[in-house]
């Protein structure tokens, strides 16, 4: 029998494919995440009731201010997160995308436990085979990539030994 999180990502998977929801989701999902994360104390994502979900505490790029982003992540078998900057098919990358570039070693905090990472920009092969494990969890997730014009950047995101200081928590907006 499917499990209701299976029933649930079989409705809402295609409209996560429309105009309306890839125009209004950038606007709408991040607010709705930070109002369900306060409401729980930082307990409960609103993505993570659908697919794994993390909150990635990066370094601006430019501004070297502490961001903290909400992101699906598919996990990779050997304890790594894999995210991918499809900023709903929109044409420019993430702001997260060009922090994680610029300031690779970043933090991620999983169903409220913070670890420190280290980000590794995926190329050829493993870019590929990212995309599968991807797409083996979210169906059509790729098409966000078609749909943009440009190559979505995907990351690694690998766990690094307790003695990296990854940034500080700001508990500010995400990007």
């Amino acid at each position: 029998m499917a499990s209701v999180v299976q029933i649930v990502r079989g409705v809402v998977a295609p409209l996560t494919h429309t105009r309306l929801f890839r125009w209004a989701a950038p606007t709408v999902l991040p607010v709705l995440e930070r109002l369900v994360t306060r409401l729980s104390g930082g307990r409960v994502q609103l993505s993570g009731l659908l697919v794994p979900s993390l909150v990635l505490h990066t370094v601006g790029a430019k501004s070297g201010a502490p961001r903290d982003t909400e992101l699906m992540y598919t996990p990779d078998g050997r304890g790594s997160a894999l995210v991918a900057g499809t900023s709903f098919a929109r044409d420019k990358h993430p702001a997260w995308s060009y922090n994680l570039l610029a300031h690779p070693d970043a933090a991620i905090t999983v169903r409220g436990r913070r670890m420190p990472v280290r980000a590794e920009l995926l190329r050829g092969e493993e870019r590929e085979a990212a995309w599968r494990l991807i797409e083996a969890q979210w169906p059509g997730y790729r098409g966000y990539e078609r749909e943009s014009g440009r190559a979505v950047r995907l990351f690694r995101l690998r766990l690094q030994p307790a003695g990296i200081h990854p940034p500080a928590a700001t508990g500010g907006a995400a990007r």
